[in-house]
């Protein structure tokens, strides 16, 4: 690394995609619930996986998954789940393609709830990013917290499945719930963050 090159909290500096998604989306607060589900998604198929592996994916899923509109992926069929299945361009994983639907139909039942799923979303950070008065390094960002344990149980007694506190926090993170960019980071306080 030369001493030129820019610090990220992640990724490879040889991959545009990474840095791309490193520099213009991770940390920053997101509001729009087709986003918001998009990343809720992809974030459970990540389970098990590297998040290079899924972001390189993305646009597959994007195709695949009609753009993440809850409302059509809430109806899918049978035939719909196997046609998932043969997409090699996508994890093909039967329980995490089953989960997306019935996480789809818990979005439009939050959704029908609360007016949108952003608002339900963001009532567990108080409408706010939240960030920490400590110095960030990466070896103290959690793998979870409080917030993240209370979206997980809320979101778990609502049914749905693959939101475990630590998907709930990467999924914070994403969705720019939390700010976790390191201090030496071009995005963190001593860059342009």
């Amino acid at each position: 690394m030369t001493t030129n090159e820019p610090i990220r909290c992640f990724g490879d500096s040889t991959d545009p995609l990474m840095a791309r998604y490193h520099d213009e989306e991770w940390g920053v607060p997101l509001h729009d619930d087709r986003s918001l589900f998009e990343f809720l998604v992809l974030d459970g198929f990540q389970a098990g996986l590297s998040w290079r592996t899924i972001l390189h994916k993305r646009e597959n899923f994007r195709n695949a998954f009609d753009n993440f509109d809850a409302s059509k992926i809430a109806s899918y069929t049978d035939e719909d789940q196997q046609r998932l299945l043969c997409d090699a361009g996508i994890v093909r994983n039967r329980l995490k393609v089953a989960t997306t639907i019935a996480n789809a139909q818990g979005v439009l039942a939050i959704q029908k709830e609360f007016g949108s799923f952003d608002r339900y979303i963001w009532q567990f950070t108080g409408n706010k990013t939240l960030g920490r008065p400590e110095s960030i390094v990466m070896s103290s960002i959690p793998a979870f917290t409080k917030e993240s344990d209370a979206m997980s149980k809320d979101l778990k007694a609502r049914g749905f499945r693959f939101v475990g506190s630590t998907i709930c926090y990467a999924f914070m993170q994403a969705a720019g719930m939390v700010n976790d960019h390191i201090d030496d980071c071009i995005r963190g306080p001593a860059g342009n963050a």
